[in-house]
């Protein structure tokens, strides 16, 4: 009788036994399909979200297709968004105590960040100035916004591009710089970043002896600039004469807001580095001179 307890006994503890290796079995595949689970979910947020940044998920977009213009847009914004300002101003423009960029001018202070510009003035357009040499024999080609030079080291050649960049608002500011980077790109980025830093504020105007109006179309007065071998010449014009200068500084006139203008120039003007910094010379004269 003693036995057949004993090995009843053993029956029970090996069917206890065997029940709780099952529930830890079914524990443990809970805690796996949960964790594929999550993985599944996160991945599934992921892709939502890049698709949702394109216009839509799955090829099937409710609106319309995002736009370069737009997309460069709410980079520019999300970008103005995680800034954190290093200087002085740029703690007070993040502030709100400084709202104006003609304040900042005016006073003569320094604009260290870039970020300043773009907050004060949201409108700001860019645009690049043909620089570089003409691809093709005999220069039969196109000329580009990327100035190539060359570097005779040990190693090799190393190619340098340059970018002259025009940014302005069509209200009388306007900035240029140039940059220089091993690739085109951060070539791009540098010119487009000192140009902003450079903004200066140009007084328009019209002092043409064919127009009577008082809208600010042309220049008040007529003054010149020079750089190296270039010297341009700057008169008032009256409506409708449009822009009478060459095609590159055609692009520095467009972003300060000057509609008419004549021009006279001589020297070297194909370089067109010297040509846009005779420009701007002449444009930052207007200033300082008191009428």
């Amino acid at each position: 009788m003693a036995e057949e307890v004993e090995k009843e006994k053993m029956k029970e503890v090996k069917e206890v036994s065997a029940e709780e290796q099952l529930k830890e079995m079914e524990s443990i595949v809970e805690k796996k399909e949960k964790k594929e689970d999550e993985k599944v979910s996160k991945e599934f947020d992921k892709r939502a979200k890049v698709e949702e940044r394109r216009g839509g998920y799955g090829g099937r977009r409710n609106g319309p297709r995002e736009t370069f213009e737009e997309k460069i847009a709410r980079e520019q914004k999300e970008k103005l968004e995680r800034w954190v300002p290093r200087t002085e101003l740029g703690r007070a423009v993040r502030a709100g105590k400084v709202n104006n960029i003609d304040e900042i001018l005016s006073e003569g202070r320094k604009i260290m960040e870039s970020e300043i510009v773009d907050l004060l003035i949201p409108g700001l357009k860019t645009d690049y100035l043909f620089i570089g040499q003409a691809k093709g024999k005999f220069g039969g080609g196109k000329r580009r916004p990327f100035r190539q030079t060359q570097k005779k080291t040990k190693e090799g050649n190393v190619l340098t591009f340059g970018v002259m960049a025009v940014v302005g608002d069509g209200h009388g500011h306007v900035g240029v710089g140039y940059g220089r980077a091993a690739e085109t790109l951060p070539a791009k980025e540098k010119a487009t970043r000192k140009a902003k830093l450079n903004i200066v504020k140009i007084q328009r105007g019209c002092a043409s002896f064919d127009c009577s109006c008082e809208e600010e179309h042309s220049i008040p007065v007529a003054v010149e600039g020079k750089c190296s071998s270039v010297c341009v010449k700057l008169m008032p014009a009256p409506q409708g004469a449009g822009l009478v200068v060459n095609d590159e500084l055609k692009r520095i006139l467009k972003a300060v807001g000057i509609k008419d203008i004549y021009s006279k120039t001589s020297g070297k003007v194909r370089t067109t580095f010297n040509a846009a910094k005779a420009c701007m010379a002449a444009l930052e004269k207007i200033g300082e001179i008191r009428i």
